[in-house]
């Protein structure tokens, strides 16, 4: 299996098994995103070769399976998707550590002239800062300053930049002092705890898939922090632990993330992330002994992981020359990623390099093809379009430098995801003259540039392609997004003729496993109402066999309670834009419902049906309403959506979101003053340009591990490959609509308390290495500052940052459900919910 991580791009190789969301524990994220396991941070488009999974499903069950995917597409290729350090003195008064809670106000006489005249507005600003949360004082230099193109900016939380300084440390101890007594003076916190758990704690089960001649599956009994690889001889026997990922560490937080069988299933090597970052360390265990071999891989992150075909050694992108820290709290990005062949049974230190790159900034996509003479080699540099290149093995298979590489397509123009081939004849998806996506061959004999290409599978004219799987040799499963709708056809592989149509519901096809050369293969469904669903595939000569072999049941959850509908709303130039809403059925449009209206829009990410036990607690416990809007910079409709949401159209995406807001209170879902909004990473990103925009339209808002800064966030580990959406501002027209709507750079001051942000808690990590926490740092200093002194400035304005965690995937199911418990917290307290127990 192939790896993907999250709000990358997640996946399994060699159509070995596609595990589109892995089970596990942890939020899937961006970048690629997305995706999350309740932060639901997007992922990116899923597996590694030949599935292609575009779409992210927003699922709340820690995934710790995602953590095997990590972040890889068809390629092997993971989509990693959204210095100087200044360290002034910090000023942070005991006094200002502790939460004031406002008091009543004083009854007052109505001045000569009214309350409009400034006089008086000076006055109650200085009446009413007595009564407004005390925030930390952090301090200010003034005098860090960058120069954009005639633009002077000033950025005087640079400080906050170096995560390892005594004046970070002092400041995050002095925010969380502050939140923490915030959320833990409630008095049905503890309820919502207990009935989350409860909820949280059913068995959960995942697609199984084939390995030479067992069968392996994550499970996980209901709260164990990550899920358990079984493995068993046949379907019908009882399974045996294989891997138990929750013996690695007392409190959960290593995880895996990335793992690979060999083509014989008798080595398996798995990667593991600790404490939610990026960086893996890889080992190899031994099938039939489930004893690990003594070797250990380290300095990785982004690899695709791809075994020769001889199951002797296997390929993974490194970064063995990288200095200094590499435990997910460093800000440096990593560079010169290279390619290398880890022969097994020998040490690290005597891996060949055999692919590398002038550009310091190419990622390594990697995939040995199904026929195993060609090693199809797939750079990335960005979040969407790849190079491509071939090697062929030599008729020994043997390993002895670098391989010498055949270019195919040397532009970053397009995406090129391996799917599978016969002979010198390779299929690929790709966008290129199809923003709809299509599958084409490429004679690696006869290379005559795109002239020479042939279509196997057209373009749609409407439904986007969203990934391709081999099964039985000649079969060629295809996943449609049909209006944010999976749909799943079988054509011939040789032919590309029709052959089968699967009947699915409204939902997800969250996972598919089965090998080019099985006539078996299983996939999962789910929905926002069913957990999953497992279905085995059988095929047998021109005959086709479907049964579903597991339904996961959620202790006396009844679907029939609940309804999900998908409504297009008007955006503000007047574009439709498709959304969910999911409710308790027969639930009365009246205006006084809590909701909880979730977004991400960007990096090609598409948002589908997926359960999540947090949206159910949501609307039982709070008798809300969940939506979640497909607004654009997605690729719910292809790359015209996803180019609608990006660089200088990025504000089409928080116009879309706060049109989607205001369709919610227009049709009494909700009232302003009830509505939630919530994205992580670039979803973070939405939320904190919607409340500097549009405050008066929200009456909270949760922001987790937001891309918050703008103007410096390419300078940090993996920022650089987001300005495949973004931009950059080290570009002059780039910079122009970049700085118009950057959160750190757009904070006001309430002039008027209509003007006051809505309650706010921001959400990071101290080993988030995706999205570092710096973002979330400058941008409550500067909020805390600008608004949290006006006068006006009523609701809270707060920071909750985890230690020993990251950007989300991996993360240990205890700490997610408190993490949840914690913003439900926030939600009920400042907008004044009640808790139907």
């Amino acid at each position: 299996m192939t790896s993907t991580s999250f709000n990358i791009g997640f996946g399994e190789k060699k159509n070995s098994s596609r595990v589109l969301k892995p089970p596990g524990g942890g939020h899937s994220d961006i970048f690629g995103i997305a995706d999350n396991a309740e932060m639901m941070t997007p992922s990116k488009k899923h597996i590694g070769p030949p599935t292609t999974i575009k779409s992210c499903f927003v699922h709340d069950e820690p995934d710790n399976t995602k953590k095997q995917n990590n972040g890889h597409n068809g390629n092997g290729n993971v989509y990693i998707t959204p210095d100087e350090n200044i360290q002034p003195d910090i000023v942070i008064e005991a006094e200002k550590k502790k939460i004031a809670t406002p008091e009543q106000p004083r009854r007052v006489k109505v001045p000569p002239g009214g309350f409009s005249t400034p006089l008086w507005k000076y006055l109650v600003h200085l009446f009413k800062r007595n009564m407004s949360f005390k925030y930390p004082d952090a301090s200010r230099d003034e005098s860090v300053k960058d120069n954009y193109f005639g633009t002077e900016i000033t950025d005087p939380y640079r400080w906050l930049e170096d995560p390892d300084s005594e004046e970070t440390q002092a400041y995050v101890n002095a925010q969380n002092n502050i939140t923490r007594p915030f959320l833990d003076d409630y008095a049905h916190k503890n309820k919502i705890k207990e009935k989350l758990t409860e909820f949280w704690n059913y068995p959960k089960q995942f697609a199984p898939h084939r390995h030479g001649n067992k069968y392996f599956q994550y499970r996980n009994s209901g709260l164990q922090n990550q899920s358990v690889l079984f493995v068993k001889d046949s379907l019908d026997e009882e399974p045996k632990i294989f891997l138990d990922p929750n013996t690695l560490s007392e409190d959960g937080t290593v995880a895996l993330q990335g793992t690979e069988f060999s083509e014989d299933g008798l080595t398996f090597a798995y990667g593991l992330s600790s404490s939610g970052c990026d960086w893996i360390e890889i080992k190899f265990r031994d099938v039939k002994t489930g004893k690990d071999y003594d070797e250990t891989l380290k300095k990785i992150k982004f690899s695709p992981m791809t075994w020769m075909h001889d199951n002797k050694g296997f390929f993974y992108g490194g970064y063995l020359h990288q200095s200094g820290k590499v435990d997910g709290s460093e800000t440096k990005t990593a560079e010169y990623q290279k390619l290398y062949y880890h022969k097994l049974g020998t040490n690290q230190s005597d891996d060949i390099m055999v692919v590398e790159f002038d550009d310091h900034q190419l990622r390594m996509g990697a995939h040995v093809s199904h026929c195993g003479d060609y090693l199809v080699v797939t750079p990335i540099k960005g979040c969407k379009d790849n190079l491509l290149y071939f090697a062929k093995f030599s008729n020994d298979r043997k390993i002895s430098g670098k391989l010498n590489l055949t270019p195919v397509i040397t532009e970053l123009d397009a995406v090129y995801e391996y799917i599978t081939n016969i002979g010198s004849k390779f299929m690929f998806l790709t966008n290129k003259n199809a923003p709809n996506y299509r599958i084409v061959v490429i004679d690696f004999d006869n290379l005559q540039g795109e002239p020479g290409w042939s279509n196997l599978i057209p373009e749609h004219p409407k439904d986007v392609l969203d990934w391709a799987h081999v099964i039985n040799k000649t079969m060629l499963v295809v996943c449609y997004l049909r209006d944010v709708k999976n749909v799943m056809i079988i054509y011939d592989l040789r032919t590309g003729n029709k052959i089968y149509d699967f009947k699915l519901d409204v939902g997800t096809i969250s996972a598919i496993t089965g090998k080019p050369d099985h006539n078996e293969m299983f996939y999962s469904f789910c929905s926002f109402l069913t957990p999953s669903k497992i279905y085995k595939v059988i095929f047998d000569g021109d005959n086709i066999k479907e049964t579903m072999i597991h339904e996961t049941k959620v202790g006396d959850f009844d679907a029939s309670k609940y309804e999900t509908k998908q409504v297009f709303y008007k955006s503000k130039d007047g574009t439709e834009i498709p959304m969910f809403i999911v409710n308790k059925k027969g639930a009365v449009k009246d205006g006084s419902k809590p909701c909880l209206l979730y977004g991400y829009g960007g990096f090609n990410i598409n948002l589908t049906p997926s359960f999540g036990v947090s949206r159910l607690i949501f609307i039982n416990n709070f008798d809300g309403i969940f939506a979640l809007a497909n607004i654009r910079g997605g690729g719910e409709y292809g790359d015209a959506w996803h180019n609608a949401g990006r660089f200088g159209n990025k504000q089409n995406c928080f116009d879309d979101f706060q049109c989607a807001a205001q369709y919610l209170v227009k049709e009494q879902y909700t009232s302003v003053n009830k509505l939630t909004i919530q994205g992580g990473s670039n979803g973070g990103l939405l939320v904190a340009a919607c409340i500097n925009q549009a405050p008066q339209l929200f009456g909270a808002a949760i922001c987790q591990v937001g891309v918050l800064d703008m103007l410096r966030y390419h300078k940090f580990t993996i920022g650089y490959a987001w300005k495949s959406d973004y931009g950059c501002s080290e570009k002059e027209e780039q910079f122009k609509y970049i700085y118009k709507y950057s959160p750190l750079h757009n904070i006001h001051e309430p002039q008027e308390e209509s003007q006051q942000y809505p309650a706010t808690l921001l959400l990071t990590a101290d080993h988030d290495d995706r999205v570092v926490p710096l973002h979330s740092l400058k941008f409550i200093a500067e909020l805390q500052y600008k608004a949290g002194s006006s006068c006006f400035q009523k609701n809270p304005l707060l920071i909750r940052i985890e230690t020993k965690a990251g950007h989300g995937a991996g993360k240990p199911t205890s700490k997610v459900i408190d993490e949840i418990v914690d913003y439900f917290t926030f939600i009920s307290k400042t907008l004044n919910l009640k808790f139907l127990e």
